[in-house]
């Protein structure tokens, strides 16, 4: 495996405003033109994480994801973040993988706040999606499938022969600042257990309920140690992940051997 370097873009989200969001954002991702092969964007990025969003949902033919094609292309990286986007007869929370090529890849929120109501206005997704970027396998999840080690699990033997199913799993958050430890303890879980580098991307700020984010955006290796952690702040950072070092670790600890086999419904 080559190294992979991955961007984190922690930024205060414009509440209900996609245009100011992407003007905003754009700012933040442009000088990181040719120095990254990975840019991470927050969870619904474009409007913030509302209920109340329902009625400027886009389709896959709208602004953000054409913005995103155009951002990908201009930095010779890929994009992920999640967006309302309808579809059919629903509006999913919908992550987007987005290539420089102009390659879509997508992800519906499979694991809706219930907390917050989420499951009364969204559709929720079903399948896990992974994705393969610059010779790593990547795993794109939302938020509160944080707490969902099951769907995340890392298989070994199952989507590809005598390998784990992935090598690097994302996630996307408007996590608050209340359950900030969760969110720190949960992203180091993730990545012990499934053997795999894990890159968690939260937003700062306060949003328009009220609710307070800290950020606390981090890249964690496989031990569980941070590479990248982010303080409660806007900032851009970009971390290198180490192939050789990952396929060493799996070399020399190899627990998925001993993982229990299962099929994910």
């Amino acid at each position: 495996m080559t190294n992979l370097r991955i961007s984190l873009v922690q930024g205060a989200t414009v509440w209900h405003d996609p245009a100011a969001n992407r003007e905003y954002y754009g700012g933040l991702l442009a000088p990181l033109h040719d120095t990254t092969d990975l840019v991470l964007l927050p969870e619904t990025f474009t409007s913030g994480f509302s209920n109340e969003a329902l009625d400027t949902a886009e389709t896959m033919e709208g602004q953000t994801l054409a913005w995103m094609r155009t951002q990908a292309a201009k930095l010779g990286a890929a994009i992920a973040g999640s967006v309302h986007i309808r579809d059919g007869d629903g509006v999913y929370n919908r992550l987007l993988f987005v290539t420089p090529d102009g390659g879509v890849s997508h992800y519906d929120k499979r694991h809706l706040f219930r907390y917050a109501h989420e499951h009364e206005r969204y559709a929720a997704g079903r399948d896990r999606l992974v994705v393969e970027w610059k010779g790593w396998r990547i795993c794109p999840l939302v938020c509160y499938d944080l707490r969902f080690p099951v769907f995340s699990r890392n298989r070994y033997d199952v989507e590809r022969p005598e390998a784990l199913d992935y090598d690097l799993a994302l996630y996307v958050a408007n996590w608050p600042a209340a359950r900030d430890h969760a969110w720190k303890t949960l992203l180091r879980a993730r990545a012990i257990e499934n053997l795999c580098y894990v890159a968690g991307l939260n937003r700062v700020g306060e949003d328009g309920n009220g609710i307070r984010y800290n950020g606390d955006s981090a890249v964690i290796d496989f031990l569980g140690h941070p590479v990248t952690e982010c303080a409660d702040m806007e900032v851009v950072t970009t971390s290198t992940l180490l192939g050789s070092e990952l396929a060493r670790h799996r070399q020399k600890f190899p627990a998925m051997l001993d993982g229990d086999r299962f099929e994910l419904g």
